[in-house]
């Protein structure tokens, strides 16, 4: 079926924007539960080394820079009745499901806190690899789909906020329902537990897949899909100065929330003494996040999206701060426990906000492709915020396993030490504010999608699909307008 391509006068359905935001939440719990809880279940649960972890992690990283573009280009060049992206959405988020089970499984090797077992170190190794690449078959897709939807700059801002939305939740599922659950279980016995939070939490991800691949489809589809080469992948990204810039800003600003979200559990377990408060911890963090994600959508209409941004940064920078200044003796009564988690609202509001802004920008960025080099490479932008989760990922594991081997934590022992307690509140709340303003003067100094330039972008995209719905129309070659259906 052939239909025009959709002009920024048209809205798109709420069915289709609540469809599409779905399939975030279930992303965001694979990711929440690898990035909060993978580290501590590999050092306390199998006893893995923390510096093994984070040096793991760092060569990971080697093989998804090259296979986060080629997963992108093929999913750009997917031909099918389907569309180019909603196969891959469905398969990743079934074998991602999969590997998240084997990643939170104990294979059965046996491990003394003095030998090493290279096979479990290998088993730890190969799953998180295999959770990498299944991640990036489906995170690719499911936010290369945000510039076929629309091409209307407030409108997108709108979609962008409704996955955050269901992202949030997702977040809030793991970092919510699983210190909950691990808390009623004794640390012996928690081993037994994470496959089962795993299994869950991917029977709910490949629902939401499903919601999001049967009420979604692609409206605009660009003129061209180039066959896959490392040559055309590489002069993508150099000729793309605002892709690199915004791989800079995400990486140093998410790298905080990253280190909050990935030192919590042992914090609110060692330092607070209390598994349960963490559940308290995401939600009041949620709810900032979903207001801050509504507020990018309101405020952006008024101040710009690029002040709101700023606005944002420095908002996540007083709440990680704030929860610093409580945090030595938050949890040692009522008194003090309720101005940390308002401190841990106001950071949960810049942050929600800022991620809101990045998957619109990264829309934005697609559009300048095509305005600066004359063609489009969506895949190759989405594989790069793929690659800069992970990347984020990594800097926050070798940080977390370094910086416990130096403050000399005990693996799974309870009381803690003074001195690995200081160390964990200190990555946790002391380095998040300092990134945050080091990437706030990164995005003022170099981001440049915004005012005269922004609209003459948009402009120029518009007038170009515009041109291809002629051809289309007159029957010559140019912007195809056909869309799945």
């Amino acid at each position: 079926m052939k239909q025009k391509l959709q002009t920024v006068s048209e809205k798109l359905s709420l069915k289709t924007k609540l469809g599409y935001g779905i399939g975030a939440m279930g992303l965001d719990m694979s990711y929440g539960l690898c990035t909060s809880f993978f580290m501590k279940y590999v050092t306390d649960v199998l006893l893995v080394s923390s510096v093994y972890m984070g040096l793991m992690m760092a060569v990971a990283r080697v093989w998804d820079g090259i296979n986060d573009p080629m997963k992108g280009m093929i999913a750009s060049n997917t031909k099918s009745k389907y569309g180019r992206f909603r196969p891959w959405i469905l398969l990743g988020a079934i074998l991602n499901s999969l590997v998240l089970v084997g990643m939170f499984s104990n294979p059965g090797f046996i491990l003394s806190k003095t030998t090493v077992n290279i096979g479990l170190y290998l088993y730890v190794a190969v799953f998180y690899v295999l959770w990498g690449m299944s991640f990036t078959m489906i995170d690719i897709p499911y936010w290369g789909f945000v510039p076929t939807l629309t091409n209307d700059p407030q409108e997108r801002n709108v979609i962008a906020s409704i996955p955050r939305f269901f992202s949030g939740l997702g977040q809030l599922t793991v970092m919510g329902a699983a210190p909950l659950v691990l808390g009623n279980v004794a640390q012996s016995e928690q081993g037994k537990v994470y496959p089962i939070i795993a299994a869950a939490l991917g029977v709910m991800f490949i629902a939401g897949a499903l919601v999001t691949v049967s009420t979604t489809r692609e409206r605009i589809v660009p003129k061209q899909t180039d066959s896959f080469s490392f040559k055309k992948a590489f002069a993508a990204l150099k000729n793309n100065d605002q892709l690199g810039v915004f791989l800079v800003v995400a990486i140093v600003f998410n790298l905080g929330w990253y280190l909050m979200n990935g030192l919590a559990a042992y914090f609110f377990e060692y330092v607070a003494g209390s598994m349960s408060l963490m559940t308290v911890f995401a939600a009041v963090s949620g709810v900032g996040q979903a207001i801050g994600l509504v507020g990018l959508s309101v405020l952006a209409k008024r101040i710009g999206k690029r002040r709101v941004v700023q606005l944002a940064m420095l908002v996540s920078v007083i709440g990680y701060i704030g929860m610093f200044a409580i945090s030595r003796g938050a949890m040692k009564g009522a008194a003090s426990v309720v101005p940390f988690f308002f401190f841990n609202f106001i950071a949960g509001l810049g942050i929600g906000c800022v991620f809101t802004a990045e998957a619109s920008m990264l829309a934005d960025i697609v559009d300048y492709g095509e305005y600066k080099l004359g063609r489009r490479a969506d895949a190759i932008v989405y594989s790069m915020k793929s690659f800069q989760l992970k990347f984020s990922q990594t800097i926050q594991a070798i940080i977390i396993g370094v910086g416990l081997k130096l403050f000399q934590y005990k693996e799974n022992v309870l009381p803690q030490p003074e001195l690995p307690k200081l160390g964990i509140s200190l990555m946790m709340f002391i380095i998040p504010p300092v990134v945050a303003l080091l990437s706030f003067w990164i995005f003022t100094r170099k981001y440049k999608l915004y005012g005269d330039l922004m609209a003459e972008v948009t402009e120029t995209v518009q007038c170009s699909a515009a041109q291809g719905e002629e051809s289309q129309n007159s029957g010559t070659p140019g912007i195809t307008g056909s869309a799945d259906t």
